[in-house]
């Protein structure tokens, strides 16, 4: 290659520069960005003079060397790759499979010079560049990440296959096979994906492991350079090429290397096998590791038809309905043990393989899908997060501990990325070194080792708990001790001994943190983790808002400005992630000493609900501020106007946020006003809404170091999960005058205005609740009832699961949703809308018996058995988390739920509890039959 060089002064002047100084004040690695920039100016300097005047791209460029050195030698080696990301950076939408096979023959037609397994190696480390951005930004989550470096597994794998497929045909003619009836058909090929790819969980740097199946033996038809061959010969010739295009090394290393290791018999095995073939081995030979490899499995590429026909042959070997809980675990014990054996490291802490590292996630979510999958189908899905998710709908795992698990997941899925990108290698080893881990924070966006090392320690602490509790070690977690803290040696626990394990954990963080609570602020600690050891949790794993305990118990609860104090606080600073940052401590700060007032009885449930739906309308506003920056920032334009409207359902929008409650969102723009900033040429305004859209729910949502400040649910959205994320007003309308399911109009009757320009949503909702007040007049009363009780008996069915071994209050029989759902009925049937000065259940109870919707019994029913199912409800949320199970084996929450509902004990609590489920079920049946 030709060198280049620059003069000193040159270099100086690139360091030294205002513009270049502003972007790397926010950077992690100033210096690599600095010598990337002085490289380019001596290789490229009409790109470097180019790249100067777009702010934007040049931001993106230096935060993306910045984090990948591996990315900065492409970006230097493809000068092209510039304007490539110019054009990619206005739009961060998901590429699926097709979209990428797409963009990949475009790409292989304009670099028609290069042999296969380099292009695919160059197409795929271009993509990445992509990818990555959008993953460093915290545009997409980890889930959307990892599915989208998966679908570009898929597509040069699906790419590969058709070369093959090609090059093989012409040699020997194509497969052939005979069907039942003698017919001779063209035999099919299918590659499997197994383990991450499988999942769609793929890291940057994995290997992928695959399965070659193919449909049936025979012969090709000989009509080739080379004659005829058996399909066996054929499609191991096939699985060869196919694995040498994509992991042949080039110059810039191959695209994937691939696992065979997993298929039949190992290395033993064909390298192509039939698909009656392979059926037949997992299903009399496999060992049960190997099944368990198959919970991942899905067809990435070829014949997706034989995959499934092999899948749905195999799948009761995998999740066996005959097979015992115990022994489900143990061979999945097992297996963890096998891997540990092969791979240990004493040089840092494996964030794959450690103590609480993600395959001890993996691992709980499988051992419990093998335990239980036989008998409930709905927990096989292949993704850990949506495993978790569907465990903790079951009562399989609890609230709290899907929660540590789904964080923990993220957190160290996101750090495993910044491994594997630094330097493109499959690492995951968090070096023990303070020099070398010191990068690796900073990729993290920690600024300080030691808050790095606390939170990666609390992380892998929370999973290495729900692991031994799920297989039965609980003996090995001794309270009195800490977990061994990643890349150090073994600490002994806190001086402070206690029966409650909460406030032992609480102490013993606020001793490592250096904070020095007095004993006013120990004693109020020590009540509250009596009362709520969820809270005292939340100082365990943040203990700075320890200072609310000490705040509250000397002045007591003082009424604060939310929402002028967020956004105060987001205004002062100066980046998105510091603004993400420090949103997340205030809001958990203000909640915390909600929950604090409430437990020592200087605020009652309501004034609890109402305070916790102030503070969700002021992150709103605080996030939609954070956005309208972030979009001023990257597009490089003055935004003078944010026609933007947020409008809630659910608790939300019901004016009843609890603990722990989702913000369930509908999000609607303007698609009339005038937008001076706009260049629709260049930018559409449902892209830009759209773009507006990510950024809010990342401001929201988005897992940081210091937590997350709601979950954020768009699925009601009109479409569904298949439609926009922001809609215009005239189409959001016209689809409830035209389209809506009448199920929409059930749900939609709690819609408000919570945040944005609050005068569109304003105007929004009273159009909305006119239109659905309309359609259902049009509706037959008996049509209501029926999609009433079919929606609310599916939400059953799914959710309070199958097995009724723990009561639901919320899904279950006579819980809550018996009531909202007679309500919502006899609303649209009799025309009753919310009052906007009180949209609470018991009010609107109350006026739809005046109206004589409700008979006497059917009122005092449902508005007593409301009263007490949000009671428990509050308090659950309030001592144990979110859950919407009755935690009848946890005898000490339920005392002191029962005390501070003014009952007897427990039992009283749980008859009490039968007795108005009973009567609610009741009033729901006669309304749901009349």
């Amino acid at each position: 290659m030709k060198r280049f060089s620059i003069s000193d002064t040159e270099r100086l002047n690139i360091v030294q520069d205002e513009q270049v100084g502003n972007i790397m004040r926010n950077l992690p690695d100033a210096e690599s960005a600095e010598r990337f920039l002085v490289d380019l100016t001596a290789r490229f300097p009409l790109e470097e003079k180019r790249l100067r005047r777009n702010d934007g791209l040049l931001s993106d460029v230096l935060t993306l060397v910045a984090f990948s050195p591996l990315l900065a030698t492409t970006l230097l080696q493809h000068k092209s790759y510039f304007s490539w990301l110019e054009r990619q950076r206005v739009s961060s939408r998901s590429r699926g499979k097709e979209d990428l096979i797409e963009s990949l023959a475009r790409f292989a037609l304009t670099n028609s010079t290069l042999e296969t397994h380099v292009l695919l190696s160059r197409f795929r480390r271009r993509e990445l560049l992509r990818i990555y951005l959008l993953d460093i930004r915290g545009l997409k989550t980890v889930a959307e990440i990892t599915e989208e470096i998966s679908d570009l597994a898929d597509a040069i794998l699906e790419f590969a296959l058709r070369i093959a497929r090609q090059e093989l045909d012409n040699r020997f003619g194509a497969p052939l096979e005979t069907d039942d009836k003698g017919r001779s058909a063209e035999a099919t090929f299918c590659i499997v994906a197994l383990g991450k790819l499988g999942s769609r969980e793929l890291n940057y740097s994995s290997d992928i492991d695959l399965l070659f199946l193919y449909s049936s033996e025979g012969n090709t038809s000989g009509n080739g350079s080379r004659g005829a061959v058996t399909n066996r010969e054929y499609f191991v010739k096939l699985s060869e090429h196919i694995i040498k295009l994509v992991g042949q090394q080039s110059g810039e290393g191959a695209a994937y290397r691939v696992d065979m290791r997993l298929r039949p018999h190992g290395r033993v095995g064909g390298l192509a096998i039939p698909g009656g073939d392979a059926a037949q081995y997992y299903l009399t030979t496999a060992q049960p590791w190997e099944r368990q490899v198959l919970i991942r499995s899905r067809a990435c590429a070829g014949d997706a038809e034989i995959y499934r026909r092999f899948f749905e042959t195999v799948r009761p070997s995998v999740f066996s309905k005959d097979g015992s809980v115990i022994e489900a675990l143990r061979n999945v014990r097992l297996s963890k043990e096998r891997i540990n054996l092969e791979k240990q490291s004493a040089n840092g802490f494996d964030v794959k393989l450690g103590h609480g590292g993600i395959r001890e996630i993996e691992f709980i979510a499988q051992a419990l899908q093998l335990a239980h999958g036989g008998a409930d189908e709905w927990l096989q899905a292949p993704h850990t997060l949506i495993s978790l998710s569907r465990l903790a709908d079951r009562g399989l795992i609890t609230e709290s501990e899907h929660t540590e698990l789904a964080d923990a997941y993220s957190f160290l899925r996101r750090l495993e990325h910044r491994l594997q990108m630094e330097h493109g290698l499959q690492t995951h080893l968090v070096p023990n070194d303070p020099e070398r881990r010191f990068p690796v924070a900073k990729r993290m966006h920690f600024e300080d080792l030691t808050k790095f090392d606390a939170a990666l320690a609390r992380q892998t602490a929370a999973v290495y708990r729900t692991f031994c509790r799920i297989f039965d070690e609980s003996a090995l977690v001794d309270i009195d001790s800490e977990p061994e803290t990643p890349g150090e040696p073994a600490t002994t626990g806190s001086s402070i001994r206690t029966s409650n394990p909460a406030y032992g954990a609480a102490v013993s963080s606020l001793e490592k943190s250096g904070a020095e609570p007095d004993e006013r602020t120990l004693s109020v600690l020590r009540d509250l983790a009596e009362i709520s050891p969820y809270f005292a949790g939340s100082i365990t794993a943040n203990p700075e808002v320890v200072e609310v305990l000490a705040e509250i118990s000397a002045e007591g609860f003082a009424a604060r400005d939310y929402k002028l104090e967020l956004q105060t606080i987001v205004r002062d600073e100066m980046n998105f992630a510091s603004r993400l940052a420090s949103l997340r401590r205030l809001q958990s700060r203000f909640l915390l000493g909600i929950a604090v007032a409430e437990v020592f009885g200087q605020l009652t449930k309501s004034d609890s609900k109402r305070l916790q739906c102030e503070l969700a309308e002021a992150s709103i506003a605080a996030a939609l501020f954070v956005t309208q920056n972030e979009l001023t920032h990257r597009l490089g334009v003055g935004i003078d106007r944010f026609p933007f409207a947020v409008l809630g359902l659910g608790k939300l929008g019901g004016n009843a946020m609890d603990y722990g409650s989702d913000l369930d969102l509908v999000l609607v723009y303007d698609d009339e006003a005038e937008l001076g900033f706009l260049d629709e040429s260049e930018l559409t305004r449902s892209a830009f809404f759209g773009k507006a859209v990510e950024v809010f729910v990342t401001a929201l949502s988005a897992m940081t170091r210091e937590g997350s400040l709601y979950r954020v649910d768009l699925r009601l959205r009109p479409d569904g999960k298949n439609g926009a994320l922001a809609t215009g007003r005239r189409a959001f309308l016209n689809y409830f005058e035209t389209r809506a399911d009448v199920w929409e109009l059930l749900a939609y009757v709690k819609l408000r205005a919570v945040g944005g320009d609050l005068e569109l949503a304003r105007i929004i909702e009273s159009e909305t609740r006119r239109i659905i007040l309309a359609r259902a007049r049009g509706v037959d009363g008996d049509e209501l009832r029926l999609e009433a009780r079919r929606v609310r008996d599916r939400l059953e069915s799914q959710k309070a699961g199958r097995t009724h071994r723990d009561i639901d209050i919320k899904y279950g029989s006579g819980g809550m949703l018996d009531i909202y759902f007679a309500m919502r009925f006899l609303q649209l049937r009799d025309e009753v809308p919310d009052d906007p000065q009180n949209r609470s259940t018991g009010f609107m109870l109350r006026k739809l018996y005046e109206r004589g919707s409700l008979s006497a019994d059917q009122f005092e029913a449902l508005s007593f058995g409301y009263e007490f199912l949000s009671a428990l409800d509050h308090e659950l949320r309030l001592t144990i988390g979110r859950s919407t199970k009755f935690p009848a084996a946890n005898r000490d929450a339920l005392e002191v739920v029962a005390r501070r509902m003014k009952l007897a004990s427990a039992a009283d609590l749980s008859e009490k509890l039968t007795v108005h489920r009973l009567n609610v079920r009741e009033a729901f049946e006669e309304l749901m039959h009349e």
